[in-house]
């Protein structure tokens, strides 16, 4: 089965040098590896702004997709990890705005999902990272 590896120009990179790649392209099948909200040499866009973060995440998710020829209609499954130490109703306003926002790159039905609140990620400042997997054609 043909395998291609997903590495736009221009997109954000590591801050350290490391093997990953961005995605993968094997057969009818693009595993995007986790987004963040970040400039071309790993820093932190919009730290701690989860509205400005999400977007930035589904908007480099495309920026993949786009380079097999795929879109956001194709995912089918997405992992979604989120800092956020609030609780009650705060937690709740946090988790409205992620959603708001994603909602905005998926029609209905969109695909299944799995969110997973975290202490921190790899970088402080970043509050949401998303990994998606998606299938090409009919």
């Amino acid at each position: 089965m043909a395998r291609t590896r997903i590495m736009p120009k221009g997109h954000w990179d590591w801050p350290i040098p490391v093997p990953f790649s961005q995605g993968w392209r094997v057969g009818d099948m693009v595993f995007v590896g986790g987004q963040v909200s970040a400039d071309q040499r790993g820093r932190p866009i919009a730290p701690n702004d989860i509205e400005t973060q999400t977007r930035n995440v589904f908007e480099n998710i495309r920026t993949i997709l786009r380079e097999v020829g795929a879109d956001m209609k194709d995912i089918v499954k997405l992992n979604t990890y989120y800092v956020d130490d609030s609780t009650g109703e705060a937690s709740r306003e946090f988790w409205e705005k992620m959603t708001r926002v994603r909602m905005e790159y998926f029609s209905e039905p969109g695909p299944c999902g799995t969110g997973v609140r975290v202490p921190m990620l790899a970088i402080d400042g970043l509050v949401i990272e998303v990994e998606a997997i998606a299938v090409l054609g009919d």
